[in-house]
């Protein structure tokens, strides 16, 4: 898992059907945290522009829901970034 900062949206009228009502969002990882370039994540929390989250990687991004193609999915958002 991750923590990254959203820093805007993407729109994809085309998808898979699986996909269909997901937003997808453009996240930045923080500078710090090992984890360079920006990353599309589906939004799982209703996350917004300039807020901290929590991204997770991989097979854990299709939990929720195993059918979904992703690998990259927002699953929290950071009340308090002040520490980032």
């Amino acid at each position: 898992m991750i923590i990254g900062k959203v820093v805007g949206s993407i729109v994809s009228t085309r998808k898979c059907e699986n996909l269909t009502g997901s937003k997808f969002m453009i996240v930045q990882p923080v500078a710090d945290k090992k984890e360079d370039g920006r990353i599309v994540a589906v939004d799982r929390v209703g996350a917004g522009i300039g807020e901290y989250v929590l991204v997770t990687l991989g097979s854990a991004a299709r939990v929720s829901d195993p059918t979904v193609p992703v690998d990259a999915a927002i699953v929290g958002i950071i009340d308090d970034g002040n520490n980032l």
